[in-house]
C-alpha cells in the first residue's frame, strides 16, 4: 500500500514538473515581448523658441520615466533634416517614429517608406497635409485654428465699442507650418466681417525672437503709429517686437495692443510688466501623452486620429498671479 502511494506521488510530481515546464515554455515569449524595451525615434523640428525647448525637455523626461529608449534628432528647422532623420530611424528599425513637422507638405514619400517598413508614425504639435491619412496613426497637439479664433475673439471683444480703424501688423511663424497657417486663418475667420479690422502688414519672423524684432522694425519704418495691434504667432516673436517698439519710443501694451500665442513664462513676464495684452495658451508639455500613445500603438490598441491638449486664454490681468505656477 505504501509502495502504491509512493508511486502515485512520483507520478503526480512528474506531471507537475512537466506542467511547470510547459507553462514556462508557453509564457516566456509573452513575458519577453512585454519586457522588451520600446525604441522611439523622435525628429524634433528645432530649438527656435523657449516653447520648443520646453517641448524637447518634456519628450525626453517622459521617455525616461516611461522607460522608453529615445533616439532624438534636431532638424534645425529644415525639412530635409527631418526627412533624413526619419529615414535613419527606418534603417535602425525603431518601434515607433514621432516628429513635429516643420511644414505641412512634402511628407508622403518618406512616410510611405515608414509604412512599408511597418513602423507606425505619430505626429506631435503640428499636423501635415497628406491625401493618405493612414500614413500616420495619430496627431497629438493643439487646435491652432481654434487658437487663432480665440485671439480674434479677444480682439473683437476688446474693440467692440471702437469705431476703428484697427490696423493689425501680423508676425507670422515659419512659412508653410501648421501653426502659422491656422493662427492666421483663425483670426481671419473672426474679423473678416468686421470692416474696422484690417491686416496692414504680414510677414514671417520664423518663430524666433530675432526674427520678430527684425520684422517689427521694418513694420515700424513703413507704418509707424498707424499700427494699432501686433498679432504675433508666438511669444518669442512678440518679445522681439516689444523690443523693437520700445527702441522706437512706442509703448507696447498701451499704444499698441499685443496679442501672442504659447503662454510661456516670457509671455507672462511681459504681461505682468504691462507690455503684452493677452496670451493664447499652446502647451508644449506633450511628452506624457506621446509616451502613452507610443505604448498603446505598440500594444496594438486603437487610437483616435486626433488627440487634443486642453488650453485656455490668459489676459494681462491674471499674469502676475499665474506666473509663479507656469511650468515653461
Amino acid at each position: 500500500m505504501a509502495n502504491t502511494r509512493r508511486a502515485a506521488c512520483r507520478a503526480l510530481g512528474a506531471l507537475a514538473l512537466c506542467a511547470g515546464f510547459g507553462a514556462l515554455t508557453l509564457t516566456t515569449p509573452g513575458a519577453y515581448a512585454q519586457d522588451k524595451q520600446i525604441t522611439l525615434g523622435f525628429a524634433q523640428v528645432g530649438a527656435e523658441s523657449a516653447w520648443r525647448t520646453a517641448n524637447t525637455e518634456s519628450v525626453k523626461s517622459a521617455a525616461a520615466e516611461a522607460k522608453i529608449k529615445l533616439k532624438f534628432s534636431d532638424a534645425q528647422q529644415k525639412q530635409e533634416n527631418q526627412i533624413k532623420a526619419i529615414r535613419s530611424y527606418i534603417a535602425q528599425k525603431v518601434d515607433v517614429i514621432a516628429f513635429s513637422p516643420v511644414v505641412e507638405s512634402g511628407w508622403e514619400p518618406v512616410l510611405r517608406e515608414a509604412k512599408a517598413a511597418k513602423i507606425p508614425v505619430i505626429l506631435t504639435d503640428r499636423n501635415i497635409d497628406v491625401k493618405d491619412t493612414s500614413l500616420y496613426v495619430t496627431m497629438i497637439g493643439s487646435d491652432f485654428m481654434e487658437e487663432g479664433r480665440r485671439g480674434g475673439h479677444w480682439l473683437a471683444d476688446h474693440y467692440k465699442n471702437d469705431q476703428g480703424p484697427v490696423n493689425i501688423a501680423e508676425l507670422q511663424g515659419t512659412v508653410g507650418s501648421a501653426p502659422a497657417n491656422d493662427r492666421h486663418s483663425g483670426l481671419l475667420e473672426v474679423i473678416k466681417n468686421d470692416p474696422k479690422f484690417k491686416i496692414i502688414a504680414s510677414q514671417s519672423g520664423d518663430f524666433t525672437l530675432a526674427g520678430g524684432k527684425q520684422v517689427m522694425e521694418a513694420f515700424i519704418k513703413t507704418y509707424g503709429n498707424k499700427i494699432n495691434v501686433v498679432y504675433a504667432h508666438n511669444d518669442d516673436m512678440a518679445l522681439g517686437a516689444i523690443q523693437a517698439m520700445e527702441e522706437a519710443g512706442m509703448h507696447p501694451g498701451k499704444d499698441v495692443i499685443v496679442v501672442s500665442f504659447d503662454a510661456t513664462k516670457g509671455g507672462f513676464q511681459a504681461m505682468a510688466a504691462g507690455k503684452m495684452n493677452v496670451d493664447v495658451e499652446c502647451s508644449p508639455l506633450l511628452g506624457p501623452q506621446l509616451m502613452s500613445a507610443v505604448k498603446d500603438v505598440v500594444a496594438g490598441k486603437p487610437l483616435p486620429k486626433r488627440i487634443l491638449t486642453e488650453e485656455t486664454v490668459f489676459p494681462m490681468s491674471v499674469a502676475a498671479q499665474t506666473l509663479p505656477t507656469r511650468k515653461y
